[in-house]
């Protein structure tokens, strides 16, 4: 990839996670200006570093300090069955062995609260459904005159942002049970008709895979995931259910979908590629 091109990602795909202070934390990231983003750019570089003490504690799902002399990971590998692939190509590692962000300076290093080092996966189910009436026709935008598509959006409880209802991938755990399972938990927490889910998820598009612009990314560790969508055509499969929030969500319901609408990290950005794909009003 090109230096410009290289720029102009990070810019995108690169904001949120700089030039603030770090979730949960009183940590002011050290200022990184766009054009400084790329490790490769000359920058009088400073950063603090954060690891949360929950993290320190011992999280079982999560990796050990990267100088435990016992923790020898495979970067850029499958290790174990811990995945340190980065969706991004590989990532470069420092002289002190710490992966390094491939998009490129956050201003913070340390993990965060993230549990691992390096790439942290995730899955986003994307759900979907037409718009309609009381009658069950389909709603056009009055401008666009396209259809009006709708989302199963959670309204998450760290930041109080809507998104779309993913999670982790546990280690080992096929991208599919992952999709199914968090949009179960988030979106569908009551529900008993296990069938008709596995149905519904059997049979989805996969629209991103790649770096997630997420506010708890830092120099060392940070979140990709895979963006599927299911769009229920007929509206007479989940387009008919009944939302529940699970745990992780604190509301939960169908969006209507915009360019207006603001999303946690970078979902509206993901989400504007499943518009693409069915020629939806944005």
């Amino acid at each position: 990839m090109s230096k410009t091109n290289t720029l102009l990602t990070a810019m995108i795909l690169h904001t949120t996670c700089r030039n603030n202070i770090y979730p949960r934390s009183d940590v002011k990231r050290f200022t990184v200006p766009d054009n400084c983003v790329p490790w490769n750019v000359p920058l009088d570089y400073k950063p603090p570093t954060y690891t949360s003490a929950h993290i320190l504690a011992g999280q079982v799902w999560a990796d050990p300090d990267i100088k435990d002399s016992q923790f020898k990971p495979k970067w850029n590998s499958l290790d174990g069955n811990v995945n340190r692939v980065s969706f991004q190509g590989a990532y470069a590692i420092d002289d002190q062995g710490y992966p390094l962000n491939p998009m490129g300076r956050t201003g913070l290093k340390g993990r965060g609260v993230l549990g691992r080092w390096g790439p942290n996966h995730a899955a986003d189910p994307i759900v979907t459904r037409w718009k309609r009436d009381a009658e069950g026709s389909v709603l056009k935008h009055e401008d666009t005159k396209k259809n009006i598509l709708q989302m199963v959006a959670i309204q998450r409880r760290d930041n109080g942002m809507w998104a779309i209802p993913g999670g982790m991938v546990d280690p080992g755990e096929k991208v599919s049970t992952t999709l199914r399972r968090e949009f179960m938990e988030e979106a569908l927490d009551s529900f008993k008709d296990k069938q008709m889910i596995e149905d519904f998820f059997a049979q989805g598009v996969e629209v991103y895979k790649g770096y997630v612009d997420d506010y708890r990314n830092t120099d060392n560790a940070w979140m990709e995931t895979v963006a599927y969508n299911f769009q229920d055509e007929s509206g007479t499969q989940v387009g008919k259910l009944q939302l529940s929030a699970g745990d992780d969500a604190a509301k939960v319901q169908w969006m209507d979908l915009n360019r207006n609408k603001e999303l946690h990290a970078n979902h509206s950005w993901i989400i504007e590629k499943v518009i693409k794909l069915l020629n939806a009003h944005w």
